[in-house]
């Protein structure tokens, strides 16, 4: 684990908020000088702390209009089940995250679609078509009051 002092934590802090900000800005914000600061950011994504950057796109400019979060429960408790399931939903784009997590269902997803209609088919041609599924629970995002995802 890398250590982090609280310089690299402001800058982690203003990069989370603005990926594309200028050197000279966030050194200016971090209190740092821009010669400095381009080093502490190089070394924070050499080191593996910063794994990336990428564009938060508007759902209502793309087509989303309906997100919903899906548990999934499989039949059976398997590595291949699982490995099957999980190739399932890395090839359907509907499904934008896909975590194993613990408890009475094996994943949940973050399932993006245009709308009610589309979610119908993806629940029911894509998610209901793998023998791999026994359960389903939808859980429809009415607002999301917090996300830090974007």
């Amino acid at each position: 684990m890398t250590e982090l002092d609280d310089i690299d934590r402001r800058i982690l802090r203003e990069l989370t908020c603005d990926g594309r900000i200028s050197n000279l800005a966030l050194a200016e914000r971090v209190g740092l000088s821009p010669s400095a600061n381009l080093r502490r950011v190089a070394a924070l994504e050499k080191a593996g702390v910063i794994a990336g950057y990428r564009a938060v796109l508007s759902p209502e400019k793309t087509g989303i209009g309906f997100v919903a979060y899906v548990t999934v429960g499989l039949n059976h408790h398997t590595k291949s089940s699982q490995d099957a399931f999980e190739r399932a939903m890395a090839r359907a784009p509907e499904v934008r995250e896909c975590h194993n997590i613990t408890g009475a269902v094996e994943y949940l997803l973050r399932v993006e679609v245009p709308d009610l209609p589309a979610y119908k088919r993806f629940h029911t041609d894509i998610l209901g078509a793998l023998p791999q599924v026994q359960t389903l629970q939808t859980y429809v995002v009415m607002a999301s009051p917090k996300d830090e995802r974007g």
